[in-house]
Parts: structure tokens; sequence; C-alpha cells
């Protein structure tokens, strides 16, 4: 990024219409073209990788110098003030003449030193291995703490580098460099302070051990996974080809055994902590409390329908059981789509806790004690609260995002623990996203909306603006001279009483009077959300648009952030509502003078094609031409944390299973469809793609394959892969769409 601009006198100019004589303006000469003015569209998102410092009084970002050499800033949000604190030039790999680089790092919470990862080498989504460096800022000094850790942390106290090793937890001195193992009971299946593929996967987390704020102690996960099962893929590169074998439960399987150690760190001594739930059950959260010694414990059942919140002595391994949730659905502990790594928090000096919960069908904050005593409900009303942005324990006033004006809006409020005195800080129409302090002073805003480009801009928590950082006023020059389609928000009510929004995108140009061909580009899975008031930046939709599609996203039911009962109708039967919400928008749209009801495709990635095939199954009059890339097609074939967080345990919902299959309801499959997959797909494993192609063949159907074997999921392993998968998609929805006579279906059964 270059240095953060201070202009922003452009921004009044950005609501002058985009689609003014657009045939007059430039066009995309090619899909390529087309890619590549998403960088332009999404333009400057002000400072990148930001990590707020000296509690919150400056805040720092990377940036390259001009040289193109990665530097570390820090900017002081009060006076502008913008500083140069980190360069590797210079450095070198302490002992060698080799020049220092890294993959990422991370602040000491003095905010005197870096602790920085190198040589990183990916394993599972969000974890790798990584030799680990500790640099000075004060002496410039660059230490090695460790080699091969797949976490590391230095203690709150900045003494000593926590870390793991191996399935092992240790610890290494800093001032005399001396390491000192923790556990030593690691083994081929058993392992301390990592998670197996399902847990990091599915409940958000690499990092399988914490710290306590004292730095006395360090409470970590052990799993055992001896009882799940082995999947293998191959990219089959060379000779013989060689298997990578990752331990995967899917649907009915066993999962690995977990349970929480907290390991004195001066003494060595270890204390198991017995949660009482017996069977298998799952621990996704933990979290040191305010109270001395004190670690609270969040346990699911299987099913993920009831709730256990334990508070632990971790000085005796003592428990108090502190409050228990059940629900008809499921009960989330964080939420992916929004950010929210943890739907419960611990403010520090503070004995109370906040939740964030849909008990009464909307999500809002409820406030507690440490006694489990529920001391009120923080938020309500028909809307959600979205996010926690951060609080003030001593003015006793918490920070959140909500949906209060519009699902399709995130906008920044502040109200007291008490619930009273709710105020709305920001005030511009759109999508706002926020960082804010940890001592909630300031906060930085990126937002945009249908008809504005991302602005970002710094705030005092009270609501002053203090300047702008970024008005992508580059982008608006764009937008002056080259042909775009912005977003448009329609609204229908479907045959069943559900309100739907979704988002269209219009060709270019475009005549009213014509009938255009649509694609629907869909994910649809629970929770999520992809239609907003946002400014439309994807390059790929506006080419697709410019060769003359009408473009479709719709927010179908098992979206968040209407209602729970908006969200959780697609409990145990996934997939019926979401095809149902696109069929619907089909219908919908076909009465529109603008749209040719017979030239309609859907397509999507990952659970998008799931809800791809699925739909042309279930509605194949409505949607004859598909593209699915990595589509689950049997939920028995994914994994067994998030799916039967959906559609509950096998034994108790098999008929929602199998009528949740598209591999059953193969024989249904009447339209035209180019399935695309990877083989090293560790999530939507290749089985899926290969069992429906055998039920769609013993049906007497037929599809396109496109096979990518070193990609994991969503197929693209490099620049030229993903570029071809674009192009043989964008060819597979010519060649159907376009033809002088409709696409052809099958003969029905």
């Amino acid at each position: 990024m270059k240095r953060i601009s201070r202009s922003y006198f452009i921004a009044l100019a950005i609501c002058l219409p985009f689609v003014t004589n657009a045939q007059e303006k430039q066009r995309f000469a090619n899909m390529d073209e087309a890619l590549q003015a998403g960088g332009i569209l999404n333009g400057r998102q002000g400072p990148r990788n930001v990590n707020w410092i000296e509690g919150g009084a400056r805040f720092s970002y990377t940036d390259r110098d001009a040289s193109g050499t990665p530097v570390i800033r820090a900017y002081d949000p009060q006076t502008g003030r913008d500083t140069v604190l980190f360069t590797p030039t210079g450095l070198t790999f302490p002992g060698t003449n080799q020049p220092f680089g890294y993959n990422g790092f991370q602040w000491t919470q003095d905010s005197k030193r870096l602790v920085f990862s190198t040589n990183f080498k990916p394993l599972y989504r969000r974890s790798g291995v990584a030799d680990i460096y500790v640099y000075s800022l004060a002496d410039r000094r660059m230490q090695l703490a460790t080699k091969g850790a797949r976490t590391g942390e230095l203690s709150p106290n900045s003494a000593m580098l926590g870390f793991e090793r191996d399935g092992d937890m240790y610890v290494t001195t800093l001032a005399n460099q001396q390491e000192k193992r923790l556990t030593r009971d690691a083994s081929e299946h058993v392992y301390n302070g990592h998670f197996d593929w399902v847990y990091e996967e599915e409940f958000g987390q690499a990092q399988a051990w914490k710290w306590s704020p004292d730095s006395r102690y360090i409470a970590y996960w052990q799993l055992n996974d001896s009882a799940e099962p082995e999947i293998q893929i191959s990219d089959y590169s060379g000779a013989h080809q060689e298997w990578e074998k990752i331990r995967i439960p899917q649907v009915g399987d066993s999962n690995a055994t977990v349970r929480i150690g907290v390991v004195n760190v001066s003494t060595g001594q270890n204390t198991w902590l017995d949660t009482g739930e017996r069977g298998e059950f799952y621990i996704p959260r933990i979290y040191w409390t305010s109270r001395a010694d004190t670690l609270a414990v969040i346990t699911l059942n299987r099913p993920q329908n009831v709730m256990k919140l334990f508070f632990f002595d971790v000085r005796t391994g003592g428990r108090r059981e502190v409050m228990t949730e059940t629900s008809k659905t499921w009960l989330d502990v964080y939420d992916f789509y929004a950010g929210v790594d943890d739907m419960m928090s611990f403010p520090v000096n503070s004995r109370e806790f906040f939740w964030l919960s849909d008990r009464d069908g909307h999500q809002h904050l409820y406030r507690y004690d440490y006694s489990g005593k529920l001391i009120n409900q923080v938020t309500r009303g028909n809307w959600n609260a979205t996010r926690i942005e951060g609080s003030d324990a001593k003015a006793q006033t918490i920070y959140y995002t909500s949906t209060e004006t519009s699902s399709l809006e995130r906008q920044l409020y502040s109200v007291r623990f008490d619930g009273t005195g709710k105020r709305r800080i920001t005030t511009a129409e759109g999508n706002h996203r926020i960082n804010m302090s940890p001592n909630a002073t300031y906060f930085i805003d990126r937002y945009s909306s249908l008809k504005q480009p991302t602005q970002v801009e710094i705030w005092t928590a009270a609501g002053q603006k203090l300047r702008t950082m970024e008005n992508n006023a580059a982008t608006t020059t764009w937008l002056a001279t080259h042909a775009y389609s912005p977003t448009e928000i329609f609204s229908f009510t479907t045959s069943d009483g559900a309100r739907i929004d979704g988002s269209i995108i219009k060709p270019i140009p475009f005549d009213p009077n014509k009938r255009y061909p649509v694609i629907f580009d869909v994910y649809g899975g629970p929770g999520s959300q992809y239609v907003y008031n946002q400014f439309a930046a994807n390059g790929w939709r506006q080419w697709l648009a410019q060769q003359g599609y009408i473009v479709v996203d719709v927010n179908n039911r098992g979206n968040n952030n209407y209602s729970s009962a908006f969200m959780k109708v697609v409990y145990k039967q996934l997939g019926k509502y979401e095809a149902l919400d696109f069929a619907e928008a089909a219908k919908y749209l076909g009465k529109q003078t603008y749209v040719d009801p017979k030239r309609v495709a859907i397509m999507g990635t990952s659970y998008g094609g799931t809800s791809t095939v699925y739909t042309m199954e279930m509605y194949p009059e409505l949607f004859p031409v598909g593209v699915a890339n990595s589509p689950g097609t049997d939920w028995r074939l994914y994994d067994t944390i998030y799916t039967e967080r959906y559609m509950g345990l096998l034994g108790d919902n098999l008929k929602g299973y199998v009528e949740s299959s598209a591999v059953e309801q193969a024989a249904k499959m009447r339209g035209n469809l180019l399935l695309i997959h990877s083989m090293m797909d560790d999530n939507v494993h290749p089985q899926n793609t290969m069992q429906l192609l055998t039920a769609l063949t013993n049906a007497g159907r037929d599809a396109e394959l496109r096979i990518y074997p070193p990609g994991r999921h969503g197929a693209a392993y490099n620049a030229q892969s993903a570029r071809l998968i674009r192009q043989v998609t964008f060819g597979y929805l010519e060649r159907h769409l376009k033809a002088n006579t409709a696409p052809a279906l099958a003969p029905a059964r």
C-alpha cells in the first residue's frame, strides 16, 4: 500500500450515475481486462494488517518503501503522524548472511517487540509450521526463539515465548534462550496445543492453547484422533503418486476425544480439567476470565444444541457450572461470515461477561455476572446485533454493529451495559466494517454503498471524524471513462410468504425492451450473506454484464441477519429452502419484460456448487444450465461438525439426509451441468463429484467434467488455473445460453 492518502475532495462526485451514456464509455477488451478491473473497483482499502499498539494509542500497518521493501509503520489517529517502526533492510537471520524475510508477525502486549514467523509451510486452512524470531524495537536485536513450531506467542509479560512443536507445549525464556518442555505425552494420535482438521476448519481456530493474563499458566487442548477415519488425496504427479493422508471424520464417524489441560509454566505441574461431560462432545472455546486462576470452558453436545459454560479453578481442577443453554436447532460459538471469533466475551477488569445469542428470535447481546445470573438484555428489537466492536468497562459502554437500519447494511452503535443510552455513531448509508482500538477510543471505518466506492476514515469513538484515509478517487476517475453496471437491489415475496432480497446487475448497454439471459451466481449456505448495500467491485460479474447477461444473487432463507426463523428454517433439510428461494427468484424475474425465462443458469462454488446441483434437480424447468465448482453432493460425505450442526445426527434424520442429497436425486437432473473439482480438495472431497457422476450415469444423465488435480478447495491452484476455470465457465455459458434455440432439457422420468 502507498502512504495513507489524506485527500477526500472527490466524494460528492461519486454519487453521479455511472451508466449514463455507458455505451460511449470504454468496455473491456477481454475477460482478463475485466478481472484486472476488479482491483480498481475494489479500490484501496486503507492500511493493511492493522494491529492496535500501545493500548490503542496508535496502530501499526504494513506498507512498502520506495524500493518495494516491506515495512511496518505506525499511525497516530489523533495527530495523523506516520512513522516507520520496522524495516528488514540491513537485517539478516542471526548467525547468517541471509537477508531477513518473514511470512507474518504479531506484537507483544507491551508493543516493544515483534514476533515473526518465517519459513512458513502451510498445513490446513489456518495452520502451518514456521520458525519464530523475536525482534526488539529498542535495540534492533533479532533472536531465534524456536524452529518448526506450529504456533507461538509471547507471554503477556514478554519474558517467554510459548509454542507448540510436534504435539507438545514448550516455553523459551528470552533472557537466556533456555527452552523448557511442558508436556511429554505426544504420540502419533495424541497431541497437545493444536487441533485436528475438523476442529480447526469448523470451529475457526488454529492455536489450541492460551496464556493466562498473569503469564503463570498455559491452558491447552489435548486431542486423541485415533478413532477418526483417514482420507487420502493426491495430485497424481510423478511416476508413482504420493498420497497425502488426513484424519477427517465424516457424518456418523467418531470424532477425536478432547480434554483441557493447564500447566504451571514455572513448576511444570499439569492439571486436567474434567467437565463431567460423557460420550461424544466438543470443547470449542476456552477463556481466561478476569478472576485470577479461573478458566471458562464451553462444551457442546455432538448435535450442537446444548451448550454449557463451566468455570474452573486451575490450581485444583475444581469446576462450577455457570450456565446451560439449549436450542431446538443449533447454537453458534463463532460467526465465520461476520468475522466474529467469539460469541462470548469476558472483558478485563470486570466480573461480568457478554453473550451474543438469538434466543429471542434475533441475535442480541446479553449481560451476565460470574454466577451465571442474567443481569440484563443489552440490545433488543427486530434486528440483529451482528458483532461487538469494542467495550469500555470504566464507562460501562459497549460498541457494536447491527442491522437496525437494514439487513443489507451494518452501522455502528454504542449502548451502556444496562441497555440505556443507545446511540448511532456511523451515519453514511452502506455497509460499514469497523476496526476499533482495544481501549475503545478510535476506530477505522471502511464502508461503501451501491453508489459509493470504498471510503476509509478514522474516527473517535465519541463520533468525531478525524480524517479521510482513502477516498478511492482513482476508482471514481476510472468510472468516468469506463462502462460499469451498478448493482441494484430487488425484493419479492415467495409463494409461502417469505420476503427475499436479491441483487441484480444488468447488461451494458441495457435495453428494457430486450430479453436477456440470466445467471444466478450464488452461495446460499447457512449463516452466510452476500447481498448488501455496498459497491459492486466484482470484475467477473461486470464482464458477464458486458457480454449481455443479467447477473443475480439472492439472500435466500438460511442466510443470517434477518431473523432466527429465516436462518434456521433450513435445519435438518439443507437445500430445500435454498433451492425454493432461487426458484421463486427465477419466477419473479421471469415476469420482468427484460428477462428471457427460458435462458437461466445457476452457478457457484463449494456450498454454491451444492446449491447449483440440487436446485437444477428440484427445478429443472427453471434452471436448464448450471456450473458447479467443488460441490458437496451428499451430506453424509461431509465432516461431522459442520454437517451435524445443521442436519442433526444421521440416526435421528436419515430421511432428511436422503432428501437433501444431490446424489439421491440424480435421476431428476435434466439440464446441462458442468462439474469442476480438484483431486486435492480436503474440504469437499472429490468423492462427492465422483459419486454424483456415478449416480447420473446410472440414471442415464450426462454431465461435463473438468478436473484440476493440484488444486485444493475451489480447484484453482495458481493464477493460470483460476483464469482457465473462468474461461471454461464462460465458454459453457455462452454455448448453452446464447445458442439459437433455448437450452434443451432431457425428458422427465
